[in-house]
């Protein structure tokens, strides 16, 4: 996702956990960040800046974590539950999509 007039790059990246501890969240943006460290510090000369979007068990999703994100790529201000809304669908569309592949 390129904006302009911040002049800025981000690459957002979705996550889905099978973690049952509270901390998924810290466990799954640790895996991200190092699973991408050396392109990372690549392109942070570049003034780039990566975001992970993670959900938890069950389709968790930590909201406060959620909405600070959507600041930092300055969604416009009440749409934010919106693409909240429609993040946790999605999500629980595809873990429904897993489990059923197991029956």
């Amino acid at each position: 996702m390129i904006i302009k007039y911040h002049q800025a790059l981000y690459i957002l990246e979705f996550k889905q956990s099978s973690d049952r501890r509270k901390d998924f969240l810290g466990v799954k943006e640790d895996e991200a960040n190092e699973q991408h460290r050396s392109i990372i510090e690549a392109l942070k000369v570049a003034a780039f800046e990566q975001i992970n979007f993670a959900a938890g068990w069950r389709c968790a999703v930590v909201e406060d974590e959620f909405y600070n994100k959507l600041k930092r790529l300055n969604v416009q201000a009440g749409k934010e539950d919106k693409i909240l809304l429609a993040h946790v669908q999605r999500i629980c569309e595809a873990h429904d999509t897993v489990i059923r592949s197991y029956y």
